[in-house]
């Protein structure tokens, strides 16, 4: 917008001054010089054309203060009064430019800057009365005030009142301006939607005052920490968007996801993706919305990149599962009481043969982007399986395996059926496997997530809830979710050795889950001080560093008092519920 604005200018002031050029007035060297300054207005126009979509805001300053330069350079070479009070009055040009594009102090200064020059060069000139060059100041002025003031009209039609940030139109018409620009310059440009997770709680429980105190708590925090020339928008209800110029999908989502951790008290599901060439506005933000989707269906609280087959990396981690080249390592759970691993957790752990150890949740979420966590699932669940079907604890009881499974494979249909043909077939005990879930996978709006767990429980299987109080679920739901173990977050475990109203509040909650009939195990048990709280105040199960870090299953058996042996039904005991 403000280089069309600009260009347009350019162009009718170089009209006029070609126009005024024909003057029988203008001769030799005269006539010459307000031909250069035509062609030179003429000039800048193309050059704003050109590249001034690529231009910061500050960048505009320097076209603005030298097409006043030039009007006033006009002003000076002019032949006689009438035309030098006509090249005078292009100053308008300048004051609505100034008023447009600029804050208001900026814009005074370009506004003085400009009448003075204009006023200066029409008094030099002599021969032009002075109240005529004082006469041209406030009607340039007032141009300049009408044109702030629909400014303002403007952009409170586009902004948010309770947020400060763009609306829905804001966005749209910022996007498809972006969209213009990258479409010129080649750079990429990237897409967020932003949705608050259980946002309606909030509001039922707190009053919508507490609700908009948190929608200006994520403007606030993001509005701070965005790159210049993001366009973040509240698009409406608990729904925001933001276009990232100049950062590829990629990038954005490593941006997107900084930025959501720095208000771990508002969690908040993210759908990234990046423009493609060719692709319309409303492809674009159905692709950020299809990651978003993606992001709830995986439990909510994650950021999520619209992705494909094509990437290199999903296509690593494909040949790698096909391959057997995806690790299983394993992580004790002990019991408090005397500290014997009755249980472990299988983690999954990638060693790319060019970028070394893969982090767990970047090639988690690729595998959920690219339609392979189906198969990352399967080849842990089947190497854990087959490899502790016979482990038992030190005191003989069948090892206890805990897994985790994401929102999307509980959602495919046959889950139950083929889980229950993959422990037949490695002969693991379903009684001694523990489905570890997020809180906000049962939270999530999937009746066949919650219907697979159910079904899966009738046939022995456990249900754990992972990372518990991370999210929203209330305690008084404790007695209807589908699970028999509670996993403590790691956030509780922190402070409890060092916060006697952490203490409590554990204490409170194992006492209560006990009642409930449902097992507590804290996570992230990093110290000696910590286990020994944990165990006092009624945790009967912990996992962490502390008690061991994951390992392979080679490692495991040696370091952890682990042994083979015959299994056999009647070992069955209560490590199955300690899981």
């Amino acid at each position: 917008m403000m280089t069309r604005i600009l260009a347009t200018f350019y162009v009718f002031a170089a009209t006029a001054g070609l126009l005024a050029a024909l003057n029988p007035g203008f001769a030799g060297r005269v006539r010459w010089a307000m031909v250069a300054l035509s062609l030179g207005a003429l000039a800048c126009a193309g050059v704003a054309v050109r590249w001034g979509p690529r231009w910061s805001r500050h960048a505009f300053h320097v076209p603005v203060a030298s097409a006043a330069g030039l009007i006033v350079t006009a002003v000076l070479v002019s032949p006689d009064p009438a035309t030098a009070v006509v090249a005078a009055t292009l100053m308008s040009f300048i004051a609505v430019d100034a008023c447009f594009f600029f804050s208001l102090p900026l814009a005074a200064l370009h506004l003085v800057l400009a009448v003075g020059g204009m006023t200066g060069a029409l008094l030099l000139q002599g021969d032009v009365p002075a109240f005529v060059a004082l006469a041209l100041v406030p009607i340039v002025i007032a141009l300049g005030t009408v044109t702030r003031g629909l400014v303002i009209r403007a952009s409170g039609a586009s902004r948010d009142p309770l947020t400060g940030l763009a609306n829905r139109r804001g966005f749209d018409d910022a996007l498809q301006e972006l969209l213009t620009a990258a479409a010129r310059s080649g750079e990429p440009l990237s897409a967020v939607l932003l949705d608050l997770d259980h946002f309606k709680r909030v509001n039922d429980a707190s009053g919508h005052e507490a609700g908009d105190l948190v929608l200006c708590r994520v403007a606030d925090v993001w509005q701070s920490e965005l790159p210049a020339g993001a366009v973040f928008a509240r698009q409406g209800g608990d729904e925001f968007a933001l276009l990232l110029p100049g950062l590829s999908g990629t990038d954005g989502l490593t941006l997107v996801r900084r930025i959501a951790a720095l208000h771990p008290e508002v969690s908040l599901s993210c759908g990234v993706t990046e423009h493609q060439r060719g692709e319309t506005a409303a492809q674009l933000m159905r692709r950020a919305d299809r990651a978003l989707y993606n992001a709830k269906a995986a439990g909510r609280g994650r950021c999520e990149l619209d992705g494909d087959m094509g990437s290199q990396l999903a296509r690593d981690l494909a040949d790698a599962l096909s391959a057997g080249d995806v690790q299983v390592h394993f992580q004790p759970l002990v019991d408090l009481a005397d500290g014997v691993v009755v249980g472990v957790e299988a983690l999954a752990r990638w060693n790319h043969p060019e970028l070394g150890p893969v982090p767990p949740p970047e090639f988690v979420a690729v595998a959920e982007q690219n339609g392979l966590i189906a198969a990352l699932d399967e080849h842990v669940v089947r190497v854990a399986c087959t490899q502790l079907a016979g482990a038992r604890t030190a005191r003989g009881d069948q090892v206890t395996l805990g897994v985790n499974v994401s929102g999307r494979e509980l959602c495919e249909p046959g889950y139950p059926r083929r889980l229950q043909a993959l422990l037949a077939e490695t002969g693991f005990p379903a009684e001694h496997l523990v489905l570890e879930v997020t809180e906000t996978v049962i939270e999530a709006d999937s009746s066949t997530a919650v219907a697979a767990l159910h079904a899966l429980r009738t046939v022995g299987l456990k249900v754990a809830i992972d990372d518990f109080g991370t999210g929203y679920s209330s305690l008084s739901r404790l007695d209807t979710l589908p699970a028999d173990i509670i996993k403590l977050d790691r956030s509780f475990v922190a402070t409890v050795d060092s916060s006697p109203r952490r203490q409590q509040m554990v204490a409170s909650l194992a006492s209560m889950c006990s009642a409930l009939g449902l097992d507590v195990i804290a996570e992230g048990v990093e110290t000696q001080e910590q286990s020994e709280v944990l165990r006092t105040i009624g945790c009967t199960h912990a996992q962490g560093w502390f008690h061991g870090r994951p390992m392979p299953f080679g490692q495991l058996l040696d370091a952890v008092g682990l042994h083979h042996g015959e299994f056999r039904p009647g070992d069955l005991t209560s490590a199955v519920r300690s899981a």
